[in-house]
């Protein structure tokens, strides 16, 4: 079977891991990697062990890590081709420091241990109009950890920068629900400029696996997300 990478290949028969699985795109996106059938083995590390149906369990590992103290995890990330990662919090839940901490340095560590283990491909859930020199802390802390994610040197570096995630989350968020409404509308008219559905962005991810790179680090924004996730879908399984 051909690898990965520049001449292509399905991915089947190799390994990855799933940090945030247990976030609206992670959970999501582990449900496209197992009906698919994408990887021998799916390791989901996080910081709490997630329950599972029977079917989804007997195909995936969980390793359970304390991401303060991440560096003693470096076994978790050993010996994977593939890395996803949608791990983030809000300002609102973590407060400053925290967001900082969790969006920009665990997911900055996770990448170098990943590389250091034998990772060939990362792809991270970044968020459109990532910026490091934005006055805006969100945009701030996501193009910082842009840049800290393609200094480690992966063979393959995808970002992905969706617009506002379209979803039915588990928490409670009055306000975000009333804005994800108007934008649910507003995705009738412009489908792809402000919004994007989570399935759409998990699906994009598992079409920049399925596809050959377009050079060591390619970043795909909203349209692009929209634009592969549907190739995705349409393919099947």
């Amino acid at each position: 079977m051909a690898a990965e990478g520049s001449n292509g290949g399905s991915g089947r028969g190799r390994s990855c891991f799933v940090l945030g699985a247990s976030g609206e795109t992670g959970r999501v996106l582990l449900r496209e990697l197992l009906a698919r059938q994408l990887f021998a083995r799916v390791t989901l590390i996080g910081r709490r062990w997630l329950s599972l149906g029977e079917e989804t369990g007997a195909a995936v590992e969980q390793v359970v890590v304390d991401f303060e103290r991440l560096s003693e995890h470096n076994a978790a990330f050993r010996g994977h081709d593939v890395g996803f990662c949608c791990l983030g919090t809000t300002r609102a839940k973590a407060g400053v420091d925290g967001f900082i901490r969790v969006d920009r340095d665990y997911v900055g560590q996770a990448a170098e241990l990943a590389r250091a283990g034998g990772c060939k491909h990362f792809l991270l859930q970044s968020s459109r109009g990532a910026n490091q020199h934005s006055r805006f802390l969100y945009l701030r802390v996501k193009g910082e950890v842009e840049n800290l994610v393609q200094a480690v040197g992966f063979d393959r570096c995808t970002i992905l920068r969706p617009a506002v995630l379209l979803c039915k989350r588990q928490e409670s968020r009055p306000m975000e629900w009333i804005a994800r409404q108007f934008l649910g509308v507003v995705a009738w008219v412009f489908p792809t400029a402000y919004s994007v559905p989570v399935e759409m962005v998990a699906r994009a991810m598992v079409a920049s696996v399925l596809q050959p790179g377009k050079g060591k680090v390619e970043v795909l924004e909203n349209g692009d997300i929209h634009k592969l996730g549907k190739a995705v879908s349409q393919q099947g399984t």
